[in-house]
């Protein structure tokens, strides 16, 4: 269905309300990998571990999706992972989903996280890790299917591919029907892609029905200024949002122009967005609920995240939680 823009009044309260939170349950639902080990945070692995074993127990426990672990931590992980404290009984079984970031050796970096879910599956009474995904960055097209053949095709495979070579390199990804992923920050100012080349990747990933997720840079809900690490003096810089990104997916596959989109993914007014229990808008443009329950199915995956608590209590001061 294309994008239609309603004559509509939607009354202020009604991010406050049930409806509201209905249409943002779609959008937020596995929204948020856990990626604590990463800078700017940098946790120790046994602080990661029982942050995300935590945010599991939560009552946003449902915006959670995969802990975010290098191959070579794996063992470190596994090691954390069997000192937490026994899950309370009749708590049932919880199984962790992991996605591991391969490094310079990926054969080597598959044969041991085969190793692992073979080691782990059954293990732990009461929740058990898995690997289920895997990310790897590339410097162009030409090591993409080299690398999805070593893959096995029970793991999903997330490749992060450099803006310069975006097209060639999301053609690649659909000629092996694996996934993409875009560097949307970083610690520097540098870092962050412009609004244009981002909505030019998520434009061809849709062109191309590539699955993507996003990394870096994304801890606010809104296009904001923050600062870009969490050190005393360190610098600022505008940021993109996580809701502004994962609207223009949405919007963008059901048929959105280019530079309506790169408006909203510059957008940094919270009164322009709307939700209801039936749709999702953003000045006078609306989807429905089903199109961006689909986009997050099977297109806008999730992004990763340093911190978890930074969007939950932005999302809300915001109202939307």
């Amino acid at each position: 269905m294309n994008v239609r823009t309603m004559n509509m009044q939607v009354s202020s309260t009604v991010n406050n309300s049930v409806s509201a939170a209905s249409a943002i349950a779609v959008l937020l639902r596995d929204l948020i990998d856990y990626a604590g080990l990463f800078p700017p945070a940098v946790l120790d692995m046994a602080t990661a571990v029982a942050n995300y074993d935590t945010y599991l127990h939560s009552e946003w426990n449902w915006t959670v999706g995969r802990f975010i672990v290098p191959s070579a931590r794996l063992r470190e992980f596994e090691s954390a992972f069997a000192g937490l404290p026994n899950p309370a009984s009749g708590a049932g079984s919880t199984i962790w989903r992991l996605s591991v970031l391969l490094g310079s050796d990926p054969a080597a970096d598959v044969a041991r996280i085969c190793e692992f879910n073979a080691r782990v599956s059954g293990s732990h009474s009461g929740r058990r890790p898995v690997v289920e995904s895997v990310e790897v960055k590339v410097a162009g097209e030409e090591e993409i299917a080299r690398l999805s053949g070593m893959i096995s095709a029970e793991l999903a495979v997330h490749f992060e591919i450099p803006l310069s070579s975006c097209a060639e390199c999301v053609a690649a990804v659909a000629g092996c029907g694996r996934r993409a992923k875009i560097r949307t920050g970083g610690e520097t100012a540098d870092k962050f892609p412009t609004a244009e080349g981002v909505v030019e990747f998520i434009r061809l990933c849709a062109a191309s029905s590539v699955p993507f997720k996003a990394t870096a840079g994304l801890h606010h809900p809104l296009r904001s200024v923050h600062r870009l690490t969490y050190e005393a003096d360190s610098p600022s810089g505008m940021m993109h949002g996580f809701l502004n990104l994962f609207l223009v997916a949405s919007f963008l596959r059901a048929g959105m122009d280019a530079e309506l989109a790169v408006r909203l993914l510059e957008e940094q007014s919270p009164d322009a967005f709307k939700f209801d229990g039936d749709q999702l808008g953003w000045r006078g443009h609306w989807l429905s609920h089903s199109e961006v329950a689909d986009a997050r199915r099977s297109f806008a995956v999730s992004f990763g995240s340093c911190s978890f608590t930074e969007p939950i209590e932005d999302l809300r001061s915001l109202g939307l939680l």
